[in-house]
């Protein structure tokens, strides 16, 4: 969808499902008649269960409110349920907002009480939190919900024959995108309801060139019902169906009332300063003139063609650059540069975008192929030097802007590695002259240190999520920043008349966009004042020197209520914070610490839910139960990463290791849950992992012991040897914590885990990345990760190990076996009778699989793809005595005589 994203809802209500039992967890809880929960659940993993139960609860109202004030928007959520038992119950709010809007109130009324939420210092409001977590209160969350919304959610307790009433509000300044403003409605009430309404009253004093209405969920029986009233400067739209025209069909309770409801706009353009409003001693300023020449471009694609890209990321990227070249104008030059730990340049020198050459690159981009490490450092300087050079050498018009856009989908891990010192490298190559724009492909770019990056050279980064409309998302930004219409852009104002000042020098400003400025004035009484912009264009120099002055609101709405007086001084404080948390990513320390000192003031000053501050709603107590609070977070693009890498490789693909003393894990994204198990040998024995007779592939691991024996007897054994085997393709592989042994086609290469490297093979390709993994990738089978674990040198009692990931099994044949190839095609099994097990947070519980019945414990193993030293926690259910009754047959069954050696 194009646009920018700018107001968003959902409402889910507890009678859809039930969530047992954790509120501190901010999941639904709603108990049984007789007040009691009918399951626990540890809090590391959510067990889900529909309700064989009334519930009772009813969602009688439904209203979403939208004021728009020359781009500020003001939003406000109300919901009004009913608990129509007989007996007290927990109702459960939740809504979606966009991630680039602050929460500014939270309201809750039940029984005539309101109680209204307080916006705090997050770390005050945190120390609240974790008491309220301590003593097993519940705690309201906001969390990330995809791409571009983020989601509030908030229990409470409500007394038999109780209403209760929630309120939301939150505010932004909507962003222009490829010529249009955006205002999404996300609705999903789950069931019928008697009062369903959204309004939304659009005023814009510099007129209202187009207007248009649609929903996913619109039928041509709803479409009618959608009141769209538009004047020169007003829209007001309006859809509120009743209850019989929300049902699916006649009589049945299912409603059609369920995804987006969008609204797009634009405003009409005059060759001028733009738009200038001043009310009550503040003023906002919007510059986007129209019929402004193109410049054109001279754009340098640095992309990442690294082993990690492997498979739907290279695939998207090949896609989506066939298509930007296309777009690329005549009198742009371009360059293609590709890295791995190897820097490829298509061409040493820019190229002009004619068809020919475009041809030329398209053919060189279809062969685009990955493997290798990530060497980011070298990669960029190389597109520097090559626009400094041709600048230099008159290559590429004057009269143009450079820009280079980076793609990766990983951390530096070949040249320099260290992110800070790269960003202070390519800051002093490229000595302010050239922007980057920096795209982050996947979960595991760090997105921070692209966002600095990019600041630091006057561009932006953007996240690329791993789906199946990433080229388009690619290929979305690039027709954002395709079209520059003036660069070194400044807006001026008089200093002894306005102060507070927004910034007011932008690098560039694109077509489709818009510039904004806001600040305060210094005489409150002041209805006017000189402003002049000026910028580089295409052909000659940008400059414009006008008179603004004040508008009269009451003459413009003469009719309307005037209920959004301050909006001038609130879209400044909302733009002021905005800038500041960005500056207080780059500059000195200092700096920063001034920025975000400035940034939590303001934002507690004008109650704005930020990243440094929450929202605290205190809790009514119920029954013996005291006064808790619920608290609304605002999370960082970088939070938001952090909290999808964990559930990354549950939704996205099944994973399957083995690791430590040694843990298998078998991940089941199908079921959102995994099983694992422990396999307990003496040190020496060799288990086959992975064989597959059809294809040809062998996986062999021998298992080693800690250098002493425990007091008990027991000692602890892990991986510290592989044999990996492809007859097939003439591959042999002999992975161990001193080396790795590779050979093909009677060809053999030895490495070090000392060095970071990468070799390309017809049938192989292998990363090596120094005293850390191996990545192995075999030709149309399969892609396996070992890790690197050290210990100190000369340790009393541990050894190096290593440990086994599967990353990609999806063309192995149906036969495939082993310790872990069994569960490459999934596993059914059932689980019930939660108990309490023999300590209190890992409770027992009954697993049906296989035929059989087993007792099973809810525990945690550790994943170490993201961090080796550490690992980070994956709850699974573990099934006890070397796996017995999950694994086929006896582990004894695995064991083999020679690390290539079969059964």
């Amino acid at each position: 969808m194009s646009g920018a994203l700018t107001v968003g809802l959902l409402l889910l209500w507890g009678s859809a499902c039930l969530w047992l039992p954790s509120p501190a967890q901010g999941d639904l809880v709603i108990p049984g008649p007789d007040g009691a929960a009918k399951e626990t659940r540890h809090p590391a993993r959510t067990l889900q269960k529909r309700s064989t139960q009334n519930v009772m609860v009813d969602v009688y109202s439904v209203k979403v409110d939208c004021t728009v004030m020359s781009r500020f928007a003001h939003t406000v959520m109300t919901s009004t349920a009913r608990n129509k038992a007989k007996v007290s119950q927990e109702i459960f709010f939740e809504m979606e907002l966009p991630k680039t809007a602050f929460i500014t109130n939270f309201t809750m009324e039940i029984d005539g009480r309101v109680y209204v939420g307080e916006v705090k210092e997050k770390e005050k409001a945190k120390k609240q939190y974790e008491k309220a977590i301590s003593s097993g209160q519940t705690a309201g969350l906001v969390k990330a919900s995809g791409r571009k919304m983020e989601t509030f959610s908030v229990s409470v307790n409500i007394a038999a024959e109780s209403n209760v009433t929630f309120v939301l509000t939150h505010e932004e300044l909507l962003q222009r995108k490829l010529g249009q403003y955006e205002i999404l409605t996300r609705v999903k009430p789950k069931e019928l309801v008697q009062e369903f309404q959204i309004v939304a009253n659009i005023y814009e004093p510099q007129g209202i060139s187009y207007v248009d209405t649609h929903a996913t969920f619109l039928s041509n029986d709803l479409l009618p019902l959608v009141e769209k009233t538009v004047t020169e400067k007003k829209a007001h739209i309006a859809f509120s169906p009743s209850l019989e025209q929300q049902r699916k069909c006649p009589g049945c309770d299912g409603t059609l009332i369920d995804g987006d409801f969008v609204i797009k706009y634009d405003v009409n353009r005059a060759m001028s300063l733009g738009d200038i409003q001043i009310v009550n001693g503040y003023f906002v300023h919007f510059f986007a003139p129209p019929n402004l020449s193109r410049v054109p471009t001279n754009v340098v694609f640095v992309i990442d063609r690294s082993g990690s890209m492997y498979g739907n990321k290279i695939r998207q990227t090949r896609e989506a650059m066939q298509a930007i070249l296309q777009d690329l104008k005549e009198d742009d030059y371009f360059s293609i540069i590709l890295f791995d730990d190897q820097i490829t340049c298509w061409k040493e020198t820019m190229t002009k975008a004619t068809k020919e050459n475009l041809d030329e690159a398209t053919k060189y981009i279809k062969n685009l192929r990955d493997g290798g490490g990530t060497n980011i450092n070298d990669a960029l300087l190389r597109g520097v030097a090559m626009l400094q050079k041709d600048k230099a050498e008159k290559r590429i018009p004057k009269k143009s802007i450079d820009m280079i856009i980076l793609l990766t989908d990983g951390m530096p891990n070949y040249s320099e590695t260290n992110p800070k010192k790269i960003q202070a490298n390519m800051h002093a190559a490229n000595g302010g002259n050239m922007t980057l724009f920096s795209l982050g492909f996947g979960s595991n770019v760090e997105y921070g240190f692209l966002n600095v990056l990019s600041q630091e050279n006057k561009g932006l980064a953007r996240r690329i999520f791993e789906a199946s409309d990433a080229a388009l998302q690619l290929k979305g930004f690039y027709e954002e920043i395709s079209s520059p219409l003036l660069s070194e852009v400044n807006l001026r104002y008089p200093d002894n008349a306005v102060d507070l000042l927004t910034t007011n020098h932008f690098s560039q400003l694109f077509n489709g966009s818009e510039i904004v400025v806001a600040g305060r004035l210094m005489d409150n009484t002041l209805d006017n004042f000189p402003v002049e912009v000026v910028g580089q264009g295409f052909e000659e120099d940008f400059q414009l020197q006008s008179q603004t002055s004040a508008l009269d609101w009451g003459a413009i709405y003469p009719d309307e209520e005037y209920i959004f007086g301050d909006f001038t001084e609130r879209l400044w404080a909302y733009l002021t914070i905005q800038q500041l948390l960005d500056k207080s990513k780059t500059g000195s320390q200092e700096e920063k610490s001034n920025a975000t000192a400035r940034a939590l003031d303001m934002s507690l000053q004008y109650s704005f839910v930020t990243p440094l501050t929450s929202m605290v709603v205190t809790k009514p107590e119920t029954g013996d139960k005291p006064d808790s609070p619920l608290i609304a977070d605002k999370m960082t693009e970088e939070e938001r990463q952090h909290s999808e890498r964990y559930s990354y490789h549950r939704h996205m693909s099944p994973i399957y290791l083995v690791d430590g003393d040694p843990h298998f894990i078998v991940e089941l994204p199908d079921k959102d849950d995994a099983v694992c198990f422990n396999i307990n040998d003496k040190p020496g024995t060799i288990f086959t992992l992975v064989e597959d007779s059809k294809s040809g592939i062998l996986v062999n691991g021998q298992i080693i012991g800690d250098k002493q024996i425990p007091v008990d007897g027991q000692i602890n054994t892990y991986f510290w040897r592989f044999g990996i085997i492809h007859k097939s393709l003439g591959v042999r592989l002999e992975v161990s914590t001193k080396s790795i042994l590779v050979l093909e086609d009677g060809k053999r290469v030895s490495l070090q885990w000392s060095y970071t490297t990468s070799l390309k093979g017809d049938n192989m390709d292998i990363l090596l990345t120094k005293d850390r993994s191996l990545t192995i990738t075999l030709k149309d089978s399969v892609k396996f990760l070992i890790l690197l674990h050290k210990v100190w040198k000369d340790h009393p009692y541990h050894r190096d190990y290593l440990g086994f990931y599967t990353l990609d099994t999806h063309l192995l044949s149906p036969s495939v076996h082993g310790l872990i190839g069994q569960f490459y095609h999934g596993i059914e099994y059932e689980v019930t009778n939660l108990r309490p097990g023999e300590v209190p947070e890992k409770p027992d519980a009954t697993m049906y699989v296989k035929g059989q019945e087993l007792n099973v414990t809810r525990g945690w193993q550790r994943d170490f793809r993201r961090d080796v030293t550490n690992g980070e926690n994956v709850p699974c259910w573990f099934i006890h005595n070397n796996g017995t009754g999950l694994i086929d047959g006896d582990v004894s069954d695995y064991i083999v005589s020679g690390l290539f050696k079969t059964v």
